[in-house]
């Protein structure tokens, strides 16, 4: 259990989470929250999420990108504690319970659920698997923010309120943004293991310096996100995760400064629960 409980990547989990408390949250600021409607969501996130997780630690070892020369934390099937067909086997059957666990949010959001849900899966094994992998073309980034942040919650707002609106997607672009950092700091740390895989990451493509005005930019704007809904009319409540400021400013001097993997582990930890922080307090607001 304690394998498959790291390879399920407890740091990342916060990116699946962190959509679904916004978009409920702008729910409840809408007079619209369904308890049942929000805990499928996140369900499905969640299990999403771990089924990426597994499959890139399943196709990453298959094309080579992860071996004993990886710095980061270990992967299951690279250091040989789980087989690869185990590997497979067990990502299937994670997708496909995430499958059945969004069929139930067709009683919210009808039809349109099974095609973001059909859609969703399928990136997450697109992500490193498939015929063209969208990590090794340096759309991982893109990805996240899409489908973590955009996709999420619009889709959690979505299935509450059986409208979309500009907000919830408004609300979605700092969650995607923050999410995606958790992956510039992952991808940072293995540049080196990337290129010579032929994983074509943004920091493989661009430098490391790309990658630190991609990270800084990305906490930029997700503090301005807030202040642009003040100015929409909500309370001041809602510029609550201005309060993350000097932990943003701290994570782009640490990136920054950092030297070796271990400071860039401790930062990807770091990375997630900013994001489950920002997305708690932007949550409060919200509902404030």
């Amino acid at each position: 259990m304690a394998i498959w409980f790291e390879a399920a990547r407890p740091r990342t989990l916060p990116a699946a989470i962190a959509p679904v408390l916004v978009g409920s949250a702008l729910a409840v600021h809408e007079g619209v929250f369904s308890t049942g409607a929000a805990g499928l969501c996140l369900a499905f996130a969640l299990l999403v999420q771990i089924g990426t997780n597994l499959a890139n630690d399943y196709y990453d070892f298959v094309r080579g990108a992860d071996t004993a020369a990886r710095v980061g934390p270990r992967r299951a099937v690279a250091a040989g504690l789980v087989a690869p067909a185990m590997m497979k086997r067990v990502m299937l059957a994670v997708f496909a319970t995430a499958f059945f666990s969004g069929l139930g949010l067709m009683a919210w959001g009808g039809p349109w659920m099974l095609a973001v849900g059909v859609a969703s899966i399928l990136a997450g094994v697109a992500y490193t698997g498939g015929p063209w992998p969208l990590a090794y073309h340096g759309l991982g980034d893109v990805f996240v923010f899409l489908f973590f942040g955009l996709v999420a919650v619009g889709g959690t707002f979505f299935v509450q309120a059986q409208r979309l609106t500009m907000e919830a997607l408004l609300a979605g672009v700092p969650v995607g943004l923050l999410a995606a950092n958790i992956l510039v700091v992952n991808n940072y740390r293995d540049a080196e293991t990337d290129a010579a895989a032929g994983k074509r990451t943004l920091v493989v493509r661009f430098g490391r310096g790309a990658a630190r005005a991609q990270f800084s930019g990305s906490l930029a704007v997700a503090l301005v996100i807030p202040l642009v809904f003040f100015s929409r009319g909500h309370s001041a409540w809602c510029c609550l995760p201005c309060l993350v400021a000097p932990a943003a400013i701290a994570h782009v001097r640490r990136l920054r400064q950092s030297k070796t993997p271990g400071e860039l582990i401790a930062l990807l930890g770091a990375t997630g629960r900013l994001l489950a922080l920002y997305a708690l307090l932007f949550s409060a607001g919200l509902i404030a």
